[in-house]
């Protein structure tokens, strides 16, 4: 299996697999308006030349202080390569491409013990809290610069984007 970053023609074949993934149509608009915004890192999945995989990281901004940050949001994986490892090959990668980058912090808002395999912890214990993250432990953090935890709490704040139509 190969991850590599979204190409222009696969567009397509990642709306029907986030849709077939989360069953409705609103994560693929969701992505779909995120590729039109900088500095989202979009991977893809590809087996048998196919896309089967998708993950995407966004920009969100930690309110008051600034911090180069991202929102991994949505992943999704076809329903037929389910519970092989696809999803968390696209998030291992999507991470240490970040880190690359010099981004020093990745959220999520998912199950607990899914993200908590990737390192993410609970983002309320430390001080960072998102509009969304309701339910008890589902806001999550991951540190990718060592430090950069301890010198930003506040309010994560994600793109405009995600407000944006049905949600």
């Amino acid at each position: 299996m190969e991850i590599r970053r979204e190409a222009a023609a696969d567009c397509e074949r990642v709306r029907a697999v986030v849709q077939e993934a989360f069953g409705r149509d609103d994560e693929a608009r969701l992505v779909a308006r995120l590729r039109r915004c900088e500095g989202v890192l979009s991977l893809v999945a590809v087996e048998g030349g196919i896309v089967v995989g998708h993950a995407m990281f966004s920009p969100v901004t930690v309110v008051p202080r600034a911090v180069v940050a991202r929102g991994l949001a949505p992943v999704a994986v076809a329903v037929a390569h389910q519970r092989r490892g696809v999803g968390a090959r696209l998030i291992e990668h999507g991470i240490a491409a970040l880190r690359k980058e010099g981004v020093a912090l990745v959220v999520v808002l998912g199950h607990p013990d899914y993200y908590a395999r990737f390192g993410f912890v609970p983002a309320a214990p430390l001080g960072l809290h998102c509009k969304w993250g309701r339910q008890e432990g589902a806001f999550r953090v991951r540190e990718l610069v060592a430090g950069s935890l301890a010198k930003v709490h506040g309010r994560v704040e994600y793109l405009a984007t995600f407000d944006e139509s049905a949600w």
